[in-house]
């Protein structure tokens, strides 16, 4: 079990030199080199660590990094999919929701109790990913299971018995009512003792379970179809609720949590300036926050973590701070820091046109599902990026997110209408200014506001 978790924490993405990684999060993320290239050599030098002599492997600490900029320019994401792409245990917290200890609130202790949760859920997600690998066994035995009830526990092997699993494998039966009697898959597995089962002995043991031979021991009366859905949910259940995966991902989180601390700018503030304002306790959220990035043990309810070996991504936009307001010594413990830009206009027409799964695609595809085709043309797009740069330069900087304002804007009265408008819509350049007219008009406003 531990063998196997470690593998699902340590897949082929680990593996990626640098340049590999920041291929990778080019294909999610536009621009932003130097931020991936930290990130990359972040993760590149955790491999690095793993084949390390043990002496000296505790000595080496992750370089937690920095990163500012201003908001919607792809912190978050870098992370997120850094997290992603490593099958790490990942969490997401914003420094301005903790308290210094003392104060009514969260203390910081609570980010890594929330990321040991955190690797528990991945854990089992990741036995649950292993399982589909045996979905048709697994279906297999739960359509025999249930033909048992059919026929009968001691109906022979024959012609009708091979045509009524066909007639049940095609789902022509899923409408039968069936009386169906809940196996006790716990009973069947703890008559192998209490060693931790692999897959293929977990599923050999359940097909010695056949139903009661009396009515009286049948439970409920469902559909063939809900039994058959059932049956898969309760082997798969059972069997990730019985491994013992609190210890693997108490150290699949020491070992290879990543917790990124946005807003970090927001608990900042110069030296001479007057400690007032909506969280006092700023400053000592700062202090409590230097153990946790430098290591100490902190106990959650599953046991204890060590922190040293986390990786900590601050971020901040710092544009009414700057990074020196924080704690020298929290800057020391954010050794690596990287400057993030904001998004032009050219960024913007990549993202919508060059990254997987893009707002653009999204769109056509949510449409598809209404027998809506939408087609986009290039100057179309190059309107759509044009306008959000407009309205970011005038209004607010909102960064990649404004693209979501603009690109809803001009799909709003088709998502609205749908399904009955036409099937087939082309969305070019003077579609898109008749839908946008009124966001130009407020960026236009706001030009001559003082």
């Amino acid at each position: 079990m531990l063998s196997f978790l470690r593998r699902s924490f340590t897949n082929e993405y680990f593996q990626l030199l640098p340049k590999q990684l920041c291929n990778e999060l080019d294909k999610f993320i536009i621009g932003q080199p130097d931020a991936k290239k930290a990130v990359a050599i972040a993760l590149r030098s955790r491999w690095r660590r793993k084949h390390l002599p043990e002496e000296i492997r505790s000595e080496v600490t992750p370089k937690n990094i920095l990163m500012i900029g201003p908001t919607g320019c792809g912190k978050t994401e870098i992370a997120r999919r850094l997290a992603k792409l490593c099958g790490a245990p990942f969490i997401k917290v914003e420094a301005t929701k903790f308290t210094e200890v003392g104060y009514h609130g969260r203390d910081v202790d609570q980010i890594i109790k929330d990321l040991v949760t955190a690797g528990i859920h991945q854990a089992r997600e990741n036995i649950k990913q292993k399982m589909k690998a045996f979905t048709p066994q697994i279906s297999a035995m739960v359509d025999n299971y249930i033909l048992h009830h059919i026929l009968g526990p001691d109906f022979p092997d024959n012609e009708r018995k091979a045509k009524k699993l066909e007639l049940l494998r095609s789902g022509k039966m899923d409408m039968r009512i069936i009386s169906l009697e809940q196996p006790d898959i716990e009973k069947i597995v703890s008559k192998l003792g209490n060693e931790a089962l692999s897959v293929e002995e977990y599923l050999e043991a359940l097909k010695s379970f056949v139903p009661g031979r009396s009515l009286n021991a049948f439970r409920e009366r469902v559909t063939i179809g809900e039994a058959r859905k059932a049956g898969v949910t309760l082997i798969v259940d059972s069997y990730t609720r019985d491994q013992n995966i609190v210890k693997d991902a108490l150290d699949s989180v020491q070992e290879s949590g990543i917790v990124f601390i946005d807003e970090i700018d927001k608990i900042a503030s110069p030296a001479d300036a007057i400690r007032t304002g909506t969280n006092p306790s700023a400053e000592g959220v700062q202090r409590d926050l230097l153990p946790l990035i430098e290591g100490t043990m902190i106990t959650t309810k599953h046991g204890d973590v060590q922190t040293d070996h986390i990786l900590f991504i601050a971020s901040g936009a710092f544009s009414d701070t700057k990074p020196s307001d924080l704690l020298a010594e929290l800057q020391g413990r954010l050794p690596i820091r990287v400057t993030l830009n904001s998004l032009t206009k050219e960024d913007f027409k990549h993202i919508l046109k060059d990254t997987e799964n893009s707002l653009i695609k999204q769109n056509i595809a949510l449409l598809k599902t209404e027998g809506i085709s939408i087609m986009f043309t290039d100057d179309a797009i190059d309107r759509i990026a044009e306008i959000a740069d407009e309205v970011n330069k005038t209004v607010e900087n909102t960064g990649a997110r404004r693209l979501i304002t603009v690109v809803e804007k001009v799909l709003e009265e088709i998502s609205f209408n749908a399904p009955e408008v036409e099937k087939n819509i082309e969305i070019n350049a003077e579609y898109v200014n008749s839908k946008t007219k009124d966001l130009i008009k407020v960026a236009d406003i706001r030009k001559h506001l003082m």
